[in-house]
Parts: C-alpha cells; sequence; structure tokens
C-alpha cells in the first residue's frame, strides 16, 4: 500500500466522537420490557393499517441476526417467532431519551461543541475537555459507554477520528462492529483503514447513484479516489468532486462553533397516505390540508411563499405500471400566505398534471421566501374579502397555537379522504404515545 502523500501537519488534529445510540428505538422499548437491548427479539412497526401491512420502523440485533428483519420490512414479510415481541412508535418517549442522553454529553464537552446529529447519533469535540476524565480518548469513551448503559439501558457505538468524518466512518464501517463497540481512526490510519474499502456506498455521504458514477469513470475503492487529479476530478464532478477528494483522505475542516446561515430557505410537509388514494376530491382535502399547514408556518415566521411546489408519489402498484414514482411541479406566484388562495394554486397545479394514478405520497413546499409587508390586492376580488381572509387566518394561527392544532379544525377534515386530525398527535409522522393502549 501506497504511504500517504496528503500534507496533514497543515490540517487541525482534534479529538472527535461519533456516538450512535445502537437500535435506538428498538433498544428504548426492550428497556421498557425490562429487556437486555442486546438479546431481545423486538421490532418497532408502524401502526399504519393498510393493505400492505405495516413497516419495520426499527429491529433490534437480535431481531436482525436470527429474524434477518430489516428497516422497511413489512410485517407480512417478518418469520414467525414465538420470540417475537411487535411494538408501536412512541415517539414522544424516544425524543425524551434522546435529550436524556444527550444532557450526559454534556458532562464531557461544552454546549457549543455538541452536536445532535439525528435522533440517535452525536458529535462531539473533546479535544479540549477528555484529559480531565481519563488518560486516553478509548477511555473516556468506554466511560460515556458505561454511563449510558447504567443510566439509560441504552449500549452506544462510538467512532474516535482527528475530524468529524473519521469518526463517522469509524463509527460506521468498525465500530458497529466490534466487540467493544468502538472504533478509533486516525489520520495515519487511511491507508490502511480508508483506502481498501470497494463498497463504496457503505461509506458515509456516497449513496448509490454516486457509487455507479464513480464506477463509470474507473474509481472502486476509496484508494482510487484519493489518487485522482484533484483538479480535474472537481472539474468532471463539481463542489461534489471537492468533498468526495477530501473524504477520501479522511479531511473535514467542520467548524462546531462556526454558526451556518443557510443561503435559502423553505417550509415543507410531505406524508405518506394511510391508504391508496384514487378518488379526486380525497386526494384534493389532503393537498388542501397540507397547503394549510405550510401557509400558517410561514405566517408564524412574517414570511410568503413566491414559489410553490407540489410532489406526487405513486401506490406501489401504480409506479410498476407508469415505470416512474410519480412527479413534481413548481409554480411561480406572487408573493402571499393567504390560505384559501393557496390551497386553490396547489390544487390547480395537482389537477393540470394529474391523469387518475393511485397515489401514496404528497409533499408541498414554500420557498422563494419574502418578508410579509402587507397583502398584495387582487383586481378581481373585493378588497373587503381579502382583509377579512387575512384576519380569519391569523385568528385561527392564534388558536391553534394557544390551544393546539385540532383547537380548529376545517370542515374537509372529517371529511373521507382527510388526514389532518389524525395526523395531529404523530410526532415524526408516528405516534407520540408514552404508553401502550
Amino acid at each position: 500500500m501506497v504511504e500517504s502523500e496528503y500534507q496533514y501537519q497543515y490540517e487541525k488534529k482534534r479529538v472527535f466522537f461519533m456516538i450512535d445510540s445502537k437500535s435506538f428505538y428498538a433498544s428504548v422499548e426492550s428497556v421498557e420490557y425490562g429487556l437486555n437491548p442486546l438479546q431481545s427479539i423486538l421490532v418497532v412497526m408502524s401502526e399504519q393499517a393498510n393493505t400492505n401491512g405495516g413497516l419495520v420502523l426499527a429491529a433490534s440485533p437480535m431481531a436482525k441476526k436470527k429474524l434477518g428483519a430489516s428497516n422497511v420490512m413489512r410485517q407480512r414479510d417478518l418469520p414467525r417467532d414465538k420470540a417475537l415481541i411487535i411494538t408501536q412508535p412512541r415517539m414522544n418517549l424516544y425524543i425524551q431519551e434522546n435529550l436524556r442522553i444527550n444532557k450526559i454529553y454534556r458532562d464531557y464537552t461544552r454546549e457549543e461543541l455538541l452536536l445532535p446529529y439525528s435522533i440517535d447519533e452525536s458529535l462531539l469535540d473533546v479535544t479540549d475537555t477528555w484529559a480531565f476524565f481519563g488518560a486516553s480518548p478509548k477511555i473516556v469513551a468506554r466511560q460515556i459507554q458505561e454511563r449510558v448503559r447504567r443510566e439509560t439501558g441504552i449500549y452506544l457505538t462510538i467512532g474516535i477520528g482527528d475530524s468529524p468524518v473519521l469518526a463517522k466512518i469509524a463509527l460506521d464501517i468498525e465500530a458497529k462492529h466490534a466487540p467493544n463497540l468502538m472504533g478509533i481512526w486516525h489520520y495515519t490510519d487511511v491507508p490502511k483503514k480508508l483506502w481498501p474499502i470497494k463498497q463504496l456506498d457503505n461509506v458515509w455521504y456516497i449513496g448509490k447513484r454516486t457509487a455507479r458514477k464513480l464506477n463509470n469513470m474507473g474509481i472502486y475503492s476509496l484508494y482510487d479516489l484519493a489518487h485522482q487529479d484533484p483538479y480535474l476530478f472537481r472539474a468532471k464532478m463539481g463542489l461534489m468532486g471537492e468533498q468526495l477528494y477530501a473524504l477520501s483522505w479522511g479531511v473535514d475542516r467542520s467548524d462546531l462553533l462556526e454558526v451556518v446561515k443557510p443561503k435559502s430557505k423553505s417550509y415543507s410537509n410531505s406524508q405518506v397516505l394511510p391508504r391508496d388514494y384514487r378518488k379526486l376530491e380525497e386526494i384534493e382535502i389532503v393537498i388542501r390540508e397540507m397547503a394549510d399547514q405550510v401557509a400558517s408556518r410561514i405566517r408564524s415566521q412574517n414570511k410568503q411563499t413566491t414559489l410553490v411546489s407540489l410532489f406526487i408519489g405513486y401506490s406501489y402498484a401504480e409506479i410498476e405500471k407508469q415505470g416512474h414514482h410519480g412527479f413534481r411541479k413548481q409554480l411561480r406566484i406572487d408573493a402571499t400566505n393567504d390560505t384559501p388562495k393557496l390551497m386553490q394554486i396547489m390544487t390547480q397545479l395537482f389537477e393540470q398534471h394529474w391523469h387518475g394514478e393511485v397515489i401514496r405520497n404528497i409533499g408541498i413546499d414554500y420557498s422563494g421566501l419574502v418578508d410579509d409587508i402587507g397583502i398584495q390586492l387582487n383586481l378581481f376580488s373585493q378588497p373587503e374579502q381579502q382583509l377579512n381572509t387575512n384576519k380569519i387566518d391569523k385568528v385561527i394561527d392564534e388558536l391553534r397555537q394557544r390551544f393546539g392544532t385540532t383547537a380548529v379544525i376545517r370542515a374537509m377534515s372529517k371529511v373521507e379522504g382527510g388526514t389532518a386530525i389524525n395526523r395531529a398527535s404523530l410526532v415524526g409522522g408516528h405516534s407520540g404515545g408514552n404508553s401502550y393502549d
């Protein structure tokens, strides 16, 4: 193996922990049952009642090993086993446990150097603090594992790296398969640990499509990627090429203290429908509900939208029939946050492009946001009517903020096909309940 030619002396060598709560949802449920998360045979199943059955949202390590359970597997495909426990999601409980675990992490680093990466992963920069707790970062990481296990029952996997990307790859490639649930990757380990990887889409940030694109360019390993001409590679793949090249050398200059302001912002809502929708009137009820929800969100930020987007995803059978997943359409509009107007715009956009297909997913996005500095009156509508509509929208927003989203429900949501009432109690698209029915 060729020695590393990268001049790492110019890179800041820090100590990062990327920590993952192992099979988090399933582990939390196992603890609630009084079971060891690594020994229980348990899956968390979506409670969606439909013709295809629920989906596995999380499976315990033993359920994966013994039954082959995997995320998004259908309930009907799960092998029957007397020891198998099937439970519904309780998102509020998982959020509560996530906050509890991150509170423990805060004892080992400064608040601003802790980044909750997802509900089950967190990145910690412990460069300036690990020495207060042990003789080496590995010993401190072990202390964190033991403390979280003792206080919450959850097992942790930890990747330790000189950079955030090395910590993340150490977690995914090594720690999750190590007996001690830990992996340590330094810059000096890149040639022997990172470069031999040939399954490119196993590596964080490289999806299947990107992996195929790299293969078509003659790149079949991280070694091949690391030994591209960086200037030619950037010319071929743009900014992503530069990022991939840096990844192949384990370089990541992310600064957790840096405040990043997004260049543009949008507000969106999407959902998987509880069943296949075929009727125009039922589909449009959901579109209007979602248009209302997102309009309320942009009003809360004193914004108006000038660009709306609608995504329609087909059912499984329809995808096979049509040969594609659905359609996404955008439309430039005059600045507005008026709910009735946005409902009308979104339903018209749908009607222009829908030809009777069976659908299962709907998504709405409002972008091109501008400050809400007043109502742009329409010459073809009475000013009093437009002003009254705006006042009604704001009163409804206030009532929902004070008393909950179901405090004021539009009549259409009571009609067959409406989903707003049921979805009001969901967290992250799943049940937020803290107890079993």
